[in-house]
């Protein structure tokens, strides 16, 4: 699991960067480790999750009833670095010291960086485990206090039928990718499967499931 986490960051920074001509940005794109709920609250959206968990440890009622809905934890996340004036006015001014002083992009307004992507990365799936995985982007929208960030799963799960268990359904997760997917496809249809064939068309169709190459160019819509 851990190799696959570092194998999808690794893969993400060889690849959305060159589509700067595309979504221009300074980006960060790295593996978060050590999992602990500080984590997403060093972006601008879940900032406030740091007064939550300061508020609730000090108080036993309100950790009752705040539960632990806010933890989460993504395994691979793309980060929006704020913007610097001269970035922002390259050509003509259009922020100044009495506009745009709210907006998260601009670092002069002093905020945090911008969580553009979170990504779970499951190498094998359980259906029990998948359903993390859709809790987590149901926190993640829920949570957040402005725009919310892509969220998507990566997989190498063999079976269409446990890919189907995140993949299907819409609401939570942007979209699962595969990192195989046109070899699992082949696979599939020369196994014969019917059921297996069906349920991948069905996702693939329906635009649920795709390969891991469509990745980088959805992340810069």
């Amino acid at each position: 699991g851990k190799k696959f986490e570092d194998i999808t960051a690794a893969f993400l920074k060889k690849t959305f960067p060159r589509l700067s001509h595309i979504r221009p940005g300074s980006w960060d794109i790295h593996a978060v480790g050590a999992r602990n709920r500080r984590s997403i609250a060093d972006f601008e959206q879940y900032a406030h999750l740091t007064i939550l968990d300061e508020a609730s440890k000090s108080n036993p009622e309100l950790a009752a009833a705040l539960g632990s809905d806010y933890t989460i934890t993504p395994d691979v996340v793309v980060v929006r670095n704020l913007v610097e004036e001269f970035t922002l006015n390259d050509g003509c001014e259009i922020a100044d010291e009495y506009s745009a002083r709210k907006t998260s992009l601009r670092r002069d307004n002093g905020g945090l960086p911008l969580l553009h992507a979170s990504i779970s990365t499951k190498w094998t799936m359980r259906s029990d485990r998948s359903q993390n995985s859709r809790t987590e982007a149901q926190n993640l929208i829920r949570n957040r206090k402005g725009r919310a960030p892509h969220i998507v799963v990566v997989t190498g799960e063999p079976l269409p039928s446990r890919i189907s268990s995140i993949a299907l359904g819409t609401g939570d997760i942007d979209c699962v990718y595969h990192f195989a997917l046109n070899e699992l496809i082949e696979s599939v249809k020369r196994c014969g499967d019917a059921g297996s064939i069906s349920l991948l068309d069905v996702m693939t169709r329906g635009k649920r499931l795709k390969d891991i190459s469509d990745l980088p160019f959805d992340l810069a819509c």
